[in-house]
């Protein structure tokens, strides 16, 4: 079945806007302040809860496969944002470690953009669209699983020029 050239066109725009929407709201939520209703207002339902040792709970918003963000907000006991980040960074890429899990990838960086698995390889490769330099470039960080024991076998980035 075809999609109606006007859903497609609106679908478009639609996703063209997140990343300006999320600029606004990242801006307008503080630690200390922002409450997690007022969270769910501005960027509707997080993508995933991940539960930390405390209690306290990370809202996972993973912009992943069009954009090149994940915001992981956390909230204190008081439900009011404690800290807010942008996950897919040089300094979380360099925290990825031979053996990590993949619920230990997940919390780290958030939903991948595509999972892939080859056989021959006995690998499975989480890949996530991040920010390239130059921007003009498709760039993607690449997390090579172990299909054997599940661990991380190794890490990989590749550019794609548009």
């Amino acid at each position: 079945m075809k999609i109606p050239a006007w859903i497609a066109t609106a679908a478009t725009a639609i996703v063209a806007t997140l990343p300006g929407c999320d600029y606004i709201n990242m801006q307008e939520m503080k630690p200390g302040i922002t409450t997690q209703a007022e969270v769910r207002v501005r960027m509707g339902e997080p993508g995933f809860v991940h539960w930390n040792d405390d209690g306290t709970a990370t809202w996972e918003y993973a912009r992943q496969p069009s954009g090149t963000n994940c915001y992981m907000i956390t909230f204190g006991s008081n439900q009011v944002i404690s800290k807010i980040e942008q996950v897919l960074n040089d300094a979380n890429f360099g925290k990825v470690r031979e053996g990590m899990s993949k619920d230990d990838i997940r919390r780290l960086l958030g939903a991948p953009a595509t999972k892939q698995v080859f056989n021959n390889l006995r690998e499975e490769i989480w890949e996530w669209r991040v920010e390239g330099i130059p921007s003009t470039e498709e760039t993607y960080f690449m997390v090579h699983f172990d299909t054997e024991n599940g661990g991380v076998k190794k890490t990989s980035s590749r550019i794609r020029p548009r």
